[in-house]
């Protein structure tokens, strides 16, 4: 998914879109832009601030327009489950979200680069497609000969000051990732709104 200026898109949907808007540089950026921005979101109708939610959710998740759909598509087919849910699991089952939440990389951005180039083994097998669905009882583990490139170089000194969502666990010693569990909705992402995303796409 190609994705325009990063700061741009933040003020329009929110700092909490790309790990680069939370930062100082980004609200100092902004300072002269943020009354208009509110004063527009404002008068939002309930349309817009459903497809608002979507875009956030989108470029959050680094998902093109026709995978996503494909997501809520497959979240409302389940039967008796959960569409809301469902499509939470979906986006964070996500190979690049699984590297990035384990913290072997700063942003989502960062871990579709180093799942394309081929870094991540997934059971001890390499894959490169950063969308792969990834389940309870995988393993994730940097390539041995990627362990010192790029930002795995900073990974030791990073992890000290990371905890993994409870559904997660990373060895950094044994360089092992194990999905434990299934993602637990709210625990993450909490500014996204899965709900209005759903209703959004049933008036379209």
């Amino acid at each position: 998914m190609q994705i325009g200026p990063r700061y741009k898109i933040c003020r329009r949907l929110g700092d909490r879109v790309f790990s680069k808007c939370q930062t100082t540089k980004f609200t100092v950026s902004g300072t002269d832009k943020k009354t208009v921005s509110k004063k527009g979101r404002r008068g939002a109708s309930e349309y817009g601030q459903q497809l608002l939610e979507k875009q956030k959710a989108r470029y959050a998740y680094g998902v093109s327009e026709k995978q996503f759909s494909n997501y809520v598509k497959n979240a409302r087919s389940l039967k008796g489950g959960n569409p809301t849910l469902e499509l939470f699991k979906q986006l964070e089952s996500r190979l690049d979200n699984i590297v990035f939440r384990l913290g072997l990389v700063n942003s989502r951005l960062s871990a579709r680069q180093v799942v394309s180039h081929g870094h991540i083994l997934v059971n001890g097998r390499k894959t490169t497609i950063p969308s792969t669905a990834i389940r309870r009882g995988d393993v994730i583990q940097i390539r041995p000969g990627s362990r010192e490139i790029g930002p795995f170089r900073t990974l030791a000194e990073r992890a000290k000051d990371y905890t993994a969502p409870d559904w997660l666990i990373y060895d950094i010693d044994k360089n092992e990732g194990l999905i434990k569990g299934e993602p637990v909705y709210g625990q993450s992402e909490a500014n996204l709104k899965f709900g209005s995303i759903l209703e959004y796409y049933s008036r379209v």
